[in-house]
């Protein structure tokens, strides 16, 4: 039988501490800042889509406030941390959860929307954590990056998204023990195919969306939101040092080394006649219409 106060006990572990959650406008980050404001989080809400963060912080109440800032911006993310603190009085706990995806091959795929992806999702996870750690520190508190499946199942259509994935993930092997002496524990986090925007946008893409579509049994499987926060979640009141959503996906890092040549076989039959549709795409909508997918990779790149 479940104890009964096992909920309770989790809720302690949130409730009046502050959560700076980035991208937190929908999905992955609106639900996170949703569930831990319940369990009587603070929660600073942190990204580009104001007006959409502004929503989630009003259907949240006066435990949420909303900051408009670029992760990829050093003085962007300074203002908005400076902000946090002083509106809530500290930070004890960072989920850097922007990120954005594009669609396409490296040979063709426009070459600033395939590097803003690397500099949001990668280099966007460095400079919250920098900018925010002598806040954590202060508080002895918890930092998570969120990473994905893609860090561990490499797939064509998607270099650069697997490359800031899997430094996402090795970045936050290395600052864990570079930071657990000071009292500060790192997670990180691998998400597999979640009913977002990010994934549903790319499901819908001319190209892409019936590659992805083609991904044999789990790995290609879309799983509800709710089952990503759910195990986001109980890992957060955890603290803990990896998530994996669902759990199978640890499993998979066991078989990491032979991944590379199974899905090399797997794409054989499938790349060539998407690689010639890709072309097609840029030549009809042009290589930046055909890169940019999802709301917030519109928002990162636009101008």
């Amino acid at each position: 039988m479940a104890n009964p106060f096992s909920l309770l006990s989790g809720t302690k572990k949130v409730d009046g501490k502050v959560v700076l959650i980035t991208g937190a406008a929908r999905g992955i980050g609106a639900g996170l800042a949703e569930r831990l404001a319940a369990r009587g989080a603070k929660v600073a809400l942190v990204g580009l889509e104001a007006e959409e963060q502004q929503k989630v912080a009003d259907r949240i109440g006066p435990n949420a406030h909303a900051w408009e800032a670029d992760v990829t911006s050093w003085d962007a993310l300074e203002q908005a941390t400076k902000g946090v603190v002083e509106h809530f009085g500290g930070i004890d706990v960072v989920i850097a959860n922007a990120g954005i995806a594009t669609a396409g091959f490296v040979r063709s795929v426009d070459r600033a929307a395939f590097e803003k992806v690397i500099e949001v999702d990668l280099l966007g996870v460095w400079r919250t954590f920098r900018v925010t750690l002598p806040h954590v520190i202060e508080r002895k508190g918890y930092l998570l990056a969120i990473s994905s499946l893609a860090a561990i199942t490499h797939a064509p259509g998607m270099a650069n998204y697997a490359a800031a994935k899997a430094g996402v993930e090795a970045f936050s092997n290395s600052l864990r023990a570079e930071v657990a002496h000071l009292g500060v524990k790192v997670g990180v986090a691998h998400p597999t195919w979640i009913r977002t925007d990010l994934v549903e946008s790319a499901d819908a893409h001319p190209v892409f969306g019936k590659l992805r579509a083609s991904m044999p049994g789990l790995i290609g499987k879309t799983y509800p939101l709710d089952t990503a926060l759910d195990d986001l979640e109980a890992g957060i009141l955890k603290r803990a040092r990896t998530i994996h959503v669902p759990r199978w996906v640890g499993g998979l890092k066991l078989l990491r080394a032979f991944l590379p040549p199974i899905i090399e076989i797997g794409s054989c039959s499938r790349v060539p006649s998407a690689d010639k549709a890709a072309l097609a795409d840029i030549e009809a909508r042009g290589a930046f219409e055909s890169a940019v997918t999802g709301h917030g990779g519109r928002a990162a790149t636009k101008g």
